[in-house]
């Protein structure tokens, strides 16, 4: 299986969200990394055949997604940033409710639900309404929807915003644990979640993706531009302002030791240090903060593959859909109401 973007555009007025993308997706994790406003979620909804294009393809084995159309939805699987659901319902009615949206009905899919209520650890709760459930708990509940047809490719937004590092931890497994023969796209801005768990991380600054690479080769690029500094505590915040400071540690000494990344020594006794990706993250985004720096679409770009067999997923006659990337990368209410927006 194969997700392909050519020359994909996505303008609103003046603004490109997403600006003549190439991406070819594959089998795997992918990491959808990028600031706040880089059209991450835009190029999900395209994704998802939720937005139309404002130019460019996106094809599937190199068909449209457009002229697939319903076969094509059944196979994704979409947890969209704050996802809907009725707070009054219990955990299992909206899993039973999410299924018929999608095709499944009886047995089959009261099984389903059931065995996915298991697998994210939520079947003591299944008979509880979701209004008494944790950010955690509903975000569990919200991956349990999206995995209901058996997708094949999964897509993922934001999912981890406002989770406490255990509940975070526990998502991230559930997401490694659901990926098998699937591709997987995981947006986010919080760099921990895509470091440990992704195959391929695509890093996205104003439409465009800019980087490309697999966790342990990508950082590659700023090799040599990341120091560690020792200087008097009263003098952080001083350099803290003026240079790209990625972590400030204070020693019992009184001195405090910077982690900065810039392309010239910053100060005498700076001293090389080995980059990660935080480091990136903050190297291509304080320069978008500032104005300064590369220009935007700049910056190398890398390959990433795998392979996936096909496979059919369940009917989504539904609330929404979705699907996920990986790969080639190139720059060219109130209770009982409905909470939140798309179901896939």
């Amino acid at each position: 299986m194969e997700l392909k973007t050519v020359e994909l555009t996505k303008q609103y007025g003046k603004k490109k969200a997403v600006d003549c993308m190439n991406i070819t997706l594959t089998e795997g994790i992918y990491g959808l990394l990028g600031a706040n406003g880089a059209g991450k979620t835009t190029l999900m909804r395209l994704l998802c055949a939720l937005q139309r294009p404002t130019g460019g393809r996106i094809l599937l084995d190199g068909q449209g997604i457009g002229r697939l159309g319903e076969e094509y939805r059944d196979l994704l699987g979409y947890l969209p940033q704050g996802f809907g659901y009725y707070p009054d319902f219990r955990a299992i009615d909206f899993l039973l409710y999410i299924a018929a949206l999608k095709g499944l009905e009886g047995k089959a899919a009261e099984r389903k639900a059931w065995g996915l209520l298991e697998e994210v650890g939520l079947s003591r709760e299944a008979r509880h309404r979701i209004r008494t459930f944790s950010g955690g708990m509903k975000q569990r509940l919200g991956i349990a929807q999206a995995m209901l047809n058996d997708p094949r490719i999964l897509i993922l937004d934001e999912p981890t915003t406002g989770l406490d590092p255990k509940e975070r931890v526990r998502f991230r497994n559930l997401i490694s644990a659901f990926s098998k023969r699937r591709i997987v796209i995981l947006s986010t801005h919080i760099v921990s979640d895509v470091e440990s768990i992704a195959e391929r991380i695509l890093v996205m600054k104003s439409g465009r993706i800019v980087h490309c690479g697999r966790p342990g080769e990508i950082t590659s690029e700023i090799r040599g531009q990341v120091w560690e500094c020792a200087i008097p505590a009263e003098q952080a915040d001083r350099y803290v302002a003026e240079l790209n400071v990625s972590n400030l540690r204070n020693e019992r000494d009184g001195r405090t030791v910077l982690r900065v990344i810039a392309r010239d020594k910053p100060m005498p006794n700076a001293k090389l240090a080995e980059p990660n990706l935080e480091d990136l993250y903050l190297y291509y985004f304080r320069e978008e903060d500032t104005g300064g720096g590369r220009r935007r679409g700049s910056g190398p770009l890398a390959a990433a593959s795998g392979a996936a067999p096909g496979r059919r997923a369940s009917r989504d006659n539904g609330a929404a859909a979705a699907e996920g990337l990986s790969g080639e990368a190139s720059g060219c209410g109130r209770d009982g109401e409905w909470k939140g927006g798309d179901i896939r």
